[in-house]
């Protein structure tokens, strides 16, 4: 079914995914083999108590216009995402397919490649008690393909986030998955500063406000000591994703340096400059890689009124 006509559709459970923000790097066709992704799959209940369309924040300070919500639509800008299956049968290897199509209604082929990706999918539960950040593989007529543990039923949402080769800047679409099953929605954890994802743990300092620019510092720690040598991950030691609580208005965020550009310390700190577009409660996943593994923290922050 035309993701266009699918737009009306609403049923039983839900599904989500995403994607991520602004674009660099050269143009590219049809990728090769299938990257088998590395599921970040995140309980929600492993915060503790304290006190990617979406595009990178700007570092610095002080009152701005307030950014838009991204991910809230299927179509934007002439382009659509079109899910082939939008009610898939729940595995803990789920494939999801899909198409970017312009404003003529045929396939995007052609994509400028962020952070080491043509594509970035974010799929989430929209309880938020579950985060899937994949790479998926596009094939020659346009339809891309990744595999989601999809193992829980709910309704889920797919953002997609990406640069087409004809625009100067990136977009985030969102469409839901909806996967049958009995379903108890898990109610959101209460703001906090600290998220145990064992042996490690992430603490963070700073607070978001509505409207303007946040800077969010966090320290990753093992067993109580700094971690010093995060393992550089799409091109840095860290991605932010803010989804908020309700409506699940997305924003990607990457920290300020770079590995490699000889300033920026491989850890213990990462810090980001974050826009959210409202005062309301938000859910931050964090992504790291230390060990050759990647992780997901995931802390709820609420943002003040600017």
């Amino acid at each position: 079914m035309n993701a266009i006509a699918k737009v009306g559709a609403f049923a039983g459970a839900v599904v989500a995914l995403g994607g991520l923000g602004s674009a660099v790097g050269a143009s590219v066709g049809p990728v090769g083999e299938p990257e088998r992704p590395t599921h970040q799959k995140h309980a929600a209940g492993n915060s503790s108590q304290g006190g990617h369309g979406g595009h990178a924040g700007h570092a610095g300070h002080g009152a701005e216009k307030a950014p838009e919500a991204t991910g809230l639509n299927v179509s934007q800008a002439g382009y659509t995402l079109d899910l082939v299956e939008d009610r898939p049968q729940r595995s803990t290897s789920a494939t999801l397919r899909f198409r970017i199509l312009g404003a003529d209604h045929e396939p995007v082929t052609r994509f400028e490649a962020a952070h080491g990706k043509l594509l970035h999918l974010i799929v989430v539960r929209r309880d938020l008690a579950t985060y899937e950040h994949l790479h998926p593989v596009m094939a020659a007529d346009g339809t891309w393909s990744a595999t989601a543990d999809l193992a829980e039923a709910g309704t889920y949402r797919v953002f997609a986030d990406f640069r087409p080769a004809t625009e100067t800047e990136g977009l985030t679409l969102g469409q839901d998955l909806f996967v049958a099953g009995p379903y108890e929605p898990e109610t959101l954890p209460p703001a906090a500063t600290t998220s145990t994802v064992s042996p490690y743990e992430v603490n963070l300092d700073g607070h978001l406000v509505a409207g303007q620019t946040s800077r969010l510092t966090l320290t990753v720690t093992r067993d109580g000591e700094a971690v010093t040598h995060l393992e550089p991950y799409l091109e840095a030691y860290g991605h932010l994703v803010a989804l908020r609580d309700g409506d699940l208005a997305y924003l990607h965020v990457h920290p300020e340096g770079s590995p490699g550009d000889g300033r920026t310390e491989p850890g213990p700190e990462i810090t980001f400059s974050a826009e959210v577009p409202s005062a309301a409660t938000y859910r931050l996943f964090l992504d790291f890689k230390h060990g050759g593994e990647v992780r997901t923290a995931a802390i709820t922050a609420t943002a003040e009124a600017h």
